[in-house]
């Protein structure tokens, strides 16, 4: 069954099919201040609709992260090597292919 995912605006829309088994929290240092946790997919399994995206490269620039022009919130990133078949959504909020809820400490959080 596809699933969908969204930046904050809803601006970016990402129909993956199938929904994930499991999320991965990644622990590079890019992750970790993006703070999400992602759902691995062939691209071939995602469809990206809606706004444009601008893209983040960082350190050996083998991947590129994008997010969202009008609200900057990340969605997914993409191999810049074409022969890599996996991308990463993200899953981690309302919408998430893998909504995965966390509980918050501290600050009230919601």
């Amino acid at each position: 069954m596809p699933t969908l995912a969204t930046c904050h605006c809803s601006a970016v829309h990402l129909t993956c099919d199938p929904a994930p088994v499991e999320v991965t929290e990644c622990t590079c240092s890019i992750c970790r201040r993006y703070g999400v946790l992602w759902a691995y997919y062939e691209p071939s399994q995602v469809r990206i609709e809606g706004a444009a995206t601008e893209v983040y490269e960082w350190d050996d620039r083998s991947i590129r992260f994008h997010r969202c022009v009008a609200c900057g919130c990340v969605t997914h990133w993409s191999a810049k090597d074409s022969a890599v078949n996996r991308m990463g959504v993200k899953a981690d909020g309302p919408g998430g292919p893998g909504w995965a809820p966390r509980a918050a400490s501290g600050g009230g959080g919601r």
